[in-house]
């Protein structure tokens, strides 16, 4: 715990061979790495489960089947690969009979270098240690030092002694893996700062995210900080679906708000409305709904009070009415579930009403009418989702509301409820500043490994040299834009 600067210095010493010798491994090597880290943290019996439970509070049932996550995002990430995702390789043919000639070139990605990667909380396997940012940065072909959180430090290294065991039986070197743990700041800064490292994956808060990213822009060689910092994720309740569907819709809407506590990233906490007899109706339902949901432990005793002040601060704002909160009265270190009301016109006028209450909180905002939703909608900062709840009807009537929505969030969701995170190709996790640094990477998905590599062109060079990907033959037997035509085909 708390390694001195020489020390972390000396594992990114390390990092850095580990960089330069890999870059001349075959892509089938990666791929047997992936694979052999995905073994190795699959074989990790109930002891895994049984110490996450005890450093975050959640149960059994979400633990193993986030552990499942994880290694499908492993073996998922390798597939990718093998396809040739990731890569995106596109060749131009030479033709010596333009004026002037036309050289041959041919482009792929290449690893960044040496990634440091920032353990979330609310997720101990799926987004920390071997969660999906080191998972894709071993898929780009980066090593990866790993700063633990210090939330779940035994879990935290018992995930980092599997990838390190992947790591040597796929005969990588020891380099390609490190893990640090430290609860100081400085420890952080390090590696931010120092030149080995070439970018910078990190999910958490605005606060912590940031100051990465100025870290990463401040440096003589400025590096890409691919930070995801939260969200309110509002959801739109559109006129004629909530006539039709107000009961339904609140219990649906309070059980994915305490979905875990409302400890996920994409957690609903704003939901807007027209006001008016249904939206009364709704939220009596909503009230019942909330007044019936329990406390829980939240993941440690700094979230519990994060929680409790991010809610003062915004139910004792001008204008906030409390709805409901849970009949149950909450011990300590639990979140109450709790939802208060605005009036649109106050919610227009105040940015602390856009503040993530990081728990099983939400907040209802009322308009006047369709225009102020619009008005709302464009007001809101960026967003990781957003969601509507309408009828084909509501979506032809609410055009001007869904562009607007569009311009604001990363994801957009229609009568469904986040999370639904899923481990595919066509997920994009990630949104508009501030919910992400960067809007145009995702963090979950098989996109996600693009954030850790650079385009690199080849012109007119011998075909023996080139990588597999690029090669006349086609050797990987991948996609490749071939003078303009997507194909698996040799060149002849």
């Amino acid at each position: 715990m708390n390694p001195s600067k020489q020390e972390i210095e000396a594992i990114l010493d390390k990092a850095q061979l580990a960089f330069v010798e890999t870059k001349a491994k075959a892509i089938d090597e990666r791929l047997t790495l992936m694979h052999a880290v995905a073994d190795e943290i699959e074989a990790l019996g109930p002891e895994l489960i049984a110490v996450a439970g005890e450093e975050s509070n959640l149960p059994e049932g979400r633990l193993v089947g986030e552990k499942a996550r994880t290694v499908f995002q492993w073996r998922s990430y390798a597939e990718a690969l093998k396809r040739g995702d990731s890569l995106d390789a596109s060749i131009d043919t030479a033709n010596a009979e333009r004026t002037p000639p036309k050289p041959d070139l041919r482009k792929t990605n290449i690893p960044l270098g040496p990634v440091a990667v920032f353990g979330a909380s609310n997720f101990p396997f799926a987004f920390s240690t071997a969660g999906g940012d080191t998972a894709s940065a071993f898929a780009a072909g980066c090593p990866v030092v790993v700063k633990g959180h210090p939330g779940h430090p035994k879990t935290s290294t018992m995930m980092a002694q599997a990838i390190a065991r992947g790591v040597a039986k796929s005969g990588f070197p020891k380099g390609m893996f490190s893990h640090v743990l430290s609860n100081s700041y400085e420890a952080g800064q390090w590696l931010v700062t120092h030149p080995v490292i070439k970018a910078v994956g990190f999910t958490g808060s605005y606060q912590g995210g940031m100051a990465l990213v100025e870290l990463g822009n401040n440096r003589p060689d400025p590096i890409p900080v691919f930070a995801e910092m939260g969200s309110i994720n509002p959801v739109f309740l559109l006129e004629e679906k909530l006539k039709l569907s107000g009961a339904e819709l609140a219990t649906a809407y309070v059980g994915s708000l305490t979905l875990g506590v409302g400890q996920f990233c994409t957690n609903p906490g704003l939901l807007v409305a027209v006001d008016g007899p249904e939206l009364d109706a709704f939220i009596e339902s909503l009230t019942t709904a909330i007044e019936g949901a329990a406390p829980a432990m939240m993941l440690h005793e700094g979230i519990a009070k994060n929680y409790l002040h991010n809610k003062e601060l915004v139910t004792s704002q001008e204008g906030v009415e409390i709805l409901a909160r849970a009949a149950r009265e909450a011990s300590e270190g639990q979140g109450s579930p709790t939802v208060a009301s605005v009036m649109g016109t106050e919610f227009l006028h105040n940015e602390h009403l856009q503040e993530e209450v990081f728990g099983p909180f939400a907040l209802v905002v009322k308009c006047k009418d369709a225009q102020e939703m619009e008005q709302v909608a464009a007001r809101l900062k960026g967003q990781l989702t957003c969601t509507l709840l309408g009828t084909e009807a509501d979506l032809t009537q609410y055009a001007r509301l869904i562009a607007q929505v569009q311009i604001k969030c990363g994801r957009i969701l229609f009568n469904n409820f986040p999370t639904g995170v899923e481990v595919v190709k066509s997920m994009h996790h990630g949104g508009p500043f501030p919910a992400a640094s960067d809007g145009r990477f995702t963090s979950v998905g098989a996109d996600a490994i693009k954030r850790f590599t650079r385009p690199f062109s080849y012109q007119n060079w011998p075909d023996a040299l080139l990588p597999d990907e690029l090669k006349n033959a086609n050797p990987l037997g991948i996609y490749r834009m071939v003078d303009n035509v997507r194909s698996t085909a040799p060149i002849a």
